[in-house]
């Protein structure tokens, strides 16, 4: 059974009702079939696991797991005990298996049982009894299964392992053969996740996923962060799912894709791994985004009428994916490098160019301050600010470079001064250590 769709599982406020609603739309008419709850602060799902939903809560949750049966989607719960579990405690095993119960009782299709994101130790008494982690969680979650199934037949119940990644695997996180071990110790038909070689995975391939499916001894279901965007607040990515071959499907049990925090800015993560998932005979990232991207711009209406689909390209490019940005990005930020350092005979050839595109993005920025669409603009509000800042800097240093006869200028902004500009503790942290393409840190010497 091939999952495709969402998880609702990263840290941030959770998305509302109103806007699960229109994921559910989006996942129906786009042919996703799954939806897994497991937003990391929602308290009942790791702080407070042991206490059941009181009954309002309960209330909510089984409304949204009817919205959810009336699109025909699978509703999955994530809960996740790691931070305190005693594995071998009985009442921590009976809270679990009330938990379940509880969620089950309300019409659930499974539940995944996460141990992500916790500390990797055990206890001694634990350590003992099974001789791993890997093993004491594989005890936890094979009791569940034939719990869940008496209850509800057919339910699934997936896994997610400590060390979830390939570099977390190589670190030794978890303990020395962990993936190995929690492979033959869980029952084969508990789904496990997996993120690829790394926690955000620019690239998986084949090969590595062949791998760790020999590791787990089943396919893995494929967690993919692509878009997540919880670990740096100041980025937003609406790029293309990208960087997985075609045959990367034939390697997994399925692919749920964790998205940007604000479910606005999520259309071209859902539509565009809705597009790779239904390809046939090859992928082309980049085409399937402009197509997406026309369907989403619509949503771009101003006061003033629409932006020009071009406008929305060079927007988007500028928040792409982790590790690339969009090629009009490039273009510009080659473009910007050259306005500012270029000393040949074309210098200023290279800064007209610069200023043309840069004003325009920077204007743009601002013109989305009346997007008919409020919510899309309060979620793109403070990112596209921070752009349009730094582009309105860059567009009165080329000025201030084009009004010499010779390109060489001391300049100063009046309008981006020392402390406001670029300000505050975070900042200040980030210029101490310059980090390289490499990899490695080097100290920023007062």
């Amino acid at each position: 059974m091939f999952l495709s769709g969402v998880i609702e599982g990263f840290y941030g406020p959770p998305w509302t009702t109103a806007e699960r609603h229109a994921a559910f739309d989006q996942m129906a008419a786009w042919g996703l079939d799954t939806y897994l709850y497991c937003p990391k602060d929602d308290l009942h799902h790791r702080a407070i696991w042991r206490e059941p939903y009181g009954a309002a809560d309960v209330a909510t949750m089984a409304a949204l797991i009817e919205a959810c049966h009336a699109r025909g989607l699978r509703f999955l719960y994530g809960i996740g005990p790691g931070l305190d579990i005693r594995y071998g405690d009985p009442a921590d095993r009976e809270a679990l298996h009330a938990r379940a119960a509880q969620m089950l009782t309300i019409g659930i299709d499974g539940l995944a049982v996460l141990f992500d994101d916790i500390p990797d130790r055990i206890d001694e008494r634990d350590l003992a009894r099974w001789g791993s982690l890997a093993g004491a969680q594989a005890d936890v979650a094979n009791e569940l299964l034939p719990r869940v199934r008496a209850h509800t037949p057919g339910a699934r119940v997936l896994f997610c392992p400590t060390p979830y990644c390939g570099r977390m695997v190589a670190a030794g996180h978890g303990g020395a053969g962990y993936l190995d071990a929690l492979g033959a110790a869980l029952h084969q038909d508990i789904g496990v996740f997996w993120t690829g070689p790394d926690i955000v995975s620019a690239e998986i391939g084949v090969d590595h996923m062949q791998d760790i499916a020999r590791r787990l001894r089943r396919p893995p279901i494929l967690w993919d962060n692509l878009h997540a965007n919880d670990y740096d607040g100041r980025r937003v990515l609406l790029g293309p799912y990208a960087g997985r071959p075609l045959a990367l499907r034939d390697e997994v049990a399925g692919i749920l894709t964790n998205p940007n925090t604000e479910f606005p800015l999520d259309f071209m993560a859902l539509r565009t791994l809705s597009l790779y998932l239904r390809a046939d005979g090859t992928w082309d990232p980049r085409a399937a985004w402009l197509a997406a991207l026309r369907e989403w711009l619509p949503s771009f209406e101003t006061v003033g009428g629409p932006i020009e689909f071009d406008d929305l390209v060079l927007l988007a490019d500028c928040y792409y994916l982790p590790c690339e940005e969009g090629p009009r990005a490039e273009a510009l930020l080659a473009r910007a490098h050259l306005a500012l350092a270029d000393t040949s005979a074309s210098w200023r050839e290279h800064a007209t160019a610069c200023l043309g595109e840069a004003t325009r993005l920077r204007d743009l920025c601002g013109r989305l301050a009346t997007l008919k669409q409020r919510p899309l603009f309060h979620a793109l509000s403070r990112r596209i600010w921070d752009l349009r800042e730094e582009l309105d800097l860059l567009v009165r240093a080329v000025e201030a470079r084009l009004a010499t006869t010779d390109g060489t200028v001391a300049f100063r902004s009046d309008f981006h001064l020392p402390r406001t500009y670029r300000g505050g503790t975070a900042a200040r942290l980030q210029r101490l250590l310059t980090q390289h393409p490499d990899g490695t840190f080097t100290v920023q010497v007062p």
